[in-house]
């Protein structure tokens, strides 16, 4: 439960943080570059001052889910989680260390006048822009492919399937793990014919995660 938990929260951030980096660079940035100078810098020196804490917010939740996935998992989950939460942390770098730094400059102008060179350091701005958009997709991506990988179970770090779906409804790896819990050995258990499970007492018939007792098969 704790891992889906925490799964949810980093595919919730990492998605929040692509997606707004992606309208930037596909609405605002070709925005920029479309109205006069003045107004452009007057514009991007409020909006990435009320950026300031939603998307740092979000990169960090991004960073600190992701890696705590990666923590709570082995295996393949493990090693996306973990290249997610380093493309997230990417992603923070280049903003404080790339975007940052251009932004204070880009405050100075908008109250005084843009220098000659202008047009090359708003240029490395965007540069810096695509990169960390990059980054936020990437992380994104890794998590959608932990989540369809992994749908049924995910490791724990006892390295086995942590059950998701109902042994009765088909789900051979969820069986095999909850026989094996039983002391089965890893072989899928057999469980009731139709109308063996309809007289079941729990759930309609329905014994969703539960070994079927043995008098019953």
């Amino acid at each position: 439960m704790r891992v889906r938990f925490v799964q949810g929260i980093a595919l919730l951030s990492t998605g929040a943080l692509a997606g707004a980096f992606g309208y930037g660079a596909a609405n605002l940035v070709p925005t920029f570059d479309a109205v006069p100078l003045d107004m452009r810098l007057s514009f991007h020196a409020q909006l990435m001052r009320m950026n300031g804490i939603t998307m740092q917010g979000a990169m960090g939740a991004s960073v600190l889910s992701a890696l705590a996935l990666a923590a709570m998992t082995r295996g393949a989950a493990r090693r996306l989680a973990g290249g997610a939460g380093l493309l997230a942390l990417a992603s923070f770098l280049i903003t404080r260390l790339g975007n940052v730094p251009v932004n204070g400059r880009i405050k100075e102008w908008a109250v005084t006048s843009a220098p000659a060179d202008h047009a090359e350091i708003l240029a490395r701005w965007e540069a810096f822009n695509h990169a960390r958009t990059g980054a936020a997709f990437a992380a994104f991506a890794l998590l959608i492919l932990l989540s369809l990988r992994h749908g049924h179970s995910v490791q724990g770090p006892d390295d086995k399937p942590w059950v998701t779906s109902s042994p009765l409804d088909g789900d051979r790896e969820t069986g095999r793990c909850l026989s094996a819990e039983a002391g089965g050995g890893g072989r899928a258990p057999r469980f009731p014919g139709r109308r063996a499970r309809a007289a079941l007492p729990w759930a309609g018939g329905r014994a969703r995660g539960r070994v079927v007792p043995r008098r019953l098969r």
